[in-house]
């Protein structure tokens, strides 16, 4: 039998690496192939991570496939561990998740050593300009992409900021596959209850917290006049990574009651929910690459109103599954107006996004990664 290995985190850590490597694996798995995850025994140390646990609140479920957690992203001897632990398993191919420069020493000395040792490796590359930027980026960032015969994407955008920091590496854009290991969506009434809400318009904004991802831009865009009329919430689900304190003010300052927060990290079994009460799904970022948070509303047949930024739009086709709005939260503003003001404008997009699935598939997408 065939053996390939993910190198990239998986349960018990938790976020949406772990659950898009879970996914391949069980994917690549149900073709035939013998499939194992090496992950990290330590992922981030305790001072860089900025969230409450790097590790998921619930039993993760099982799994045919081996995880193996073997690699210290700070201990250097792990790392040449880990690669001599991968050649002694003679794969067929090895696929690096790489997202942020951190991770760059670690992952391409594990690369390189793979590479060097003629078995083929590609890197699996979320970003390669970092939201966050820091000095040194583009040097690690160029390290790691060098450490691999060959490179995946998964939006244009990200392909062309590798052609930025390197042109010489080979690589091919592809795309985010539709999340298929979370359950399906809640009956909205069981919802409602399991989240202490009303019969009402919601909006979601849904995911980790961070500066980039424009969450004040949505909170502005609510304070619109007509918004407020027609008593439309805005549901943010999700743990923050930035100072909750100074979107509270902004709420404050705007006087608005029509925000419901939970600040909290949403575990798998809770996201049905959170998705079956919510009407439309906002991503108002300021900067982006892709979201898994865009595939996860596709999953669930989710209209979305996404910011013209980064790899975003590249799935949105503008008032027919969704809206592609500039970062102006008076033009977000129109965009959930006409939304909400057309009877049949969620049913008409929840259709049109339903017949995306097959080209967003995982079967597809370990089709083309595999040749």
């Amino acid at each position: 039998m065939t053996k390939i290995i993910i190198v990239g985190p998986a349960s018990p850590l938790r976020g949406g690496i772990s659950d898009f490597n879970e996914a391949l694996a069980k994917s690549l798995e149900e073709k035939g192939y013998l499939v194992e995850i090496i992950s990290f025994s330590l992922q981030y140390p305790k001072f860089l991570f900025p969230g409450k646990s790097q590790n998921r609140v619930e039993q993760s479920e099982a799994f045919n496939f081996k995880i193996s957690p073997i690699i210290n992203s700070i201990n250097p001897i792990s790392w040449w561990r880990t690669a001599k632990y991968i050649k002694a398993k003679n794969p067929s191919k090895v696929f690096i998740r790489f997202w942020m420069p951190f991770f760059a020493p670690c992952l391409g000395i594990i690369g390189g050593y793979l590479k060097r040792n003629k078995i083929p490796v590609f890197g699996i590359v979320d970003n390669a300009i970092a939201h966050e930027k820091r000095l040194g980026d583009t040097m690690l960032v160029n390290y790691f992409l060098n450490k691999c015969d060959s490179h995946f994407t998964l939006s244009d955008k990200v392909k062309k900021d590798i052609n930025k920091i390197n042109n010489r590496v080979n690589v091919e854009s592809l795309f985010h596959p539709i999340y298929n290991t979370y359950s399906k969506i809640t009956d909205k009434a069981s919802a409602l209850k399991s989240l202490n809400l009303k019969e009402g318009k919601y909006i979601l904004f849904f995911g980790l917290i961070r500066k980039y991802k424009g969450l004040d831009l949505a909170i502005r865009a609510m304070s619109n006049k007509l918004i407020v009329e027609k008593n439309i919430k805005l549901i943010i689900a999700g743990e923050f990574y930035d100072s909750e304190e100074r979107y509270q003010d902004l709420i404050r300052d705007l006087s608005l009651n029509n925000i419901i927060i939970y600040n909290q990290f949403i575990a798998n079994k809770q996201v049905p929910d959170f998705f079956s009460v919510s009407n439309l799904v906002i991503l108002p970022y300021t900067s982006a690459t892709q979201s898994g948070v865009t595939q996860l509303a596709m999953y669930y047949n989710k209209p979305m109103l996404v910011t013209n930024v980064g790899g975003l739009p590249e799935i949105i086709d503008h008032k027919k599954d969704g809206y592609i709005s500039s970062t102006n939260p008076e033009e977000i503003s129109e965009y959930i107006l006409d939304y909400f003001s057309q009877d049949n404008k969620e049913k008409e997009m929840s259709s049109a996004i339903s017949k995306k699935h097959d080209s967003y598939s995982w079967d597809n997408f370990v089709k083309k990664i595999i040749k």
